[in-house]
């Protein structure tokens, strides 16, 4: 029961982290900010460009829903259960 928990959290956090990355990602590409080229500077040092941002943002929510899936349908079967009455 506490990993399901720990792991919703934790698909939480992964999802605000790639939602951050992909606002960042996009907020450079437009130049929103700064010039390109500035912006990558300061904002995502150790990327190649935005669109490697953009991308591994995807990649983060598409893990933190995946992730945050598995944890409802853990927590669905063990409400069942529960509710069952058989105790296995």
């Amino acid at each position: 029961m506490f990993f399901l928990k720990a792991s919703r959290i934790f698909a939480i956090l992964v999802l605000i982290a790639g939602v951050t990355k992909l606002a960042i990602g996009f907020t450079i590409a437009t130049e929103f900010l700064l010039p390109y080229e500035l912006a990558l500077e300061r904002y995502a040092p150790n990327a190649k460009s935005s669109g490697e941002l953009i991308d591994k943002g995807l990649l983060r929510l598409l893990i933190a829903f995946a992730l945050g899936a598995l944890s409802e349908i853990g927590l669905a079967l063990v409400g069942k259960d529960r509710t069952d009455g058989t105790g296995r």
